[in-house]
């Protein structure tokens, strides 16, 4: 079981991204603040999760969180400022639409820009550490695939509704094959390097 946050009485925002690897798509993230002493049972790291749990887990967090809220960075913004700056950003995003301003900001991971004037702590594999970030990146991951597998109906062969814009071989077939989408990341390697014919 998850502790609820890094420190007890303090409103902690934990923060996380989905979507950062893929070649399609915006990236998302999520800030989630869970009242003091929190615990569920089935809160861990979005993924060793299977989406069944995910989507089931997603209704508890929002209703049980003091708040939560997500931010989306779109594939033009991550061909601009790259990758990282756009995950960040959707952090911020994300921070920006709580509604309630955190005394503290954890964030799995290792980089991060300071956020106003609230002090923060990045922590290596923390959605596997803290249920604050495991609830932000259960959300994070859950908005992200309900996005993509509403993209799929609009661009279809690209099998978004299973591989959700990672770059899984069928996925870099279809791209061969049918070019990208404007949904796609044109400064990411969308085709492999030795492309069979």
């Amino acid at each position: 079981m998850l502790p609820s946050s890094t420190t007890p009485f303090i409103l902690e925002a934990g923060c996380d991204e989905a979507g950062r690897g893929c070649l399609a798509g915006p990236v998302y993230a999520a800030a989630v603040i869970l009242p003091d002493g929190y615990s569920n049972p089935l809160l861990n790291d979005s993924k060793k999760l299977t989406e069944k749990q995910r989507e089931a887990l997603r209704p508890v967090i929002e209703n049980d969180a003091v708040a939560w809220a997500v931010g989306v960075v779109d594939n033009h913004e991550i061909d601009s400022i790259n990758i990282l700056n756009a995950s960040i950003l959707a952090m911020h995003r994300a921070l920006d639409a709580l509604g309630v301003i955190p005394g503290q900001i954890v964030v799995d991971g290792n980089r991060f820009k300071p956020y106003k004037d609230i002090p923060h702590l990045t922590i290596v594999k923390g959605d596997g550490k803290f249920g604050n970030i495991a609830a932000a990146s259960i959300l994070a991951k859950t908005h992200r695939d309900e996005f993509m597998r509403e993209a799929a109906k609009k661009h279809p062969g690209y099998n978004w509704e299973i591989n959700k814009g990672y770059p899984t071989r069928d996925h870099r077939e279809a791209i061969a094959a049918l070019g990208p989408t404007p949904l796609h990341r044109l400064t990411f390697r969308l085709l492999p390097d030795n492309t069979e014919n």
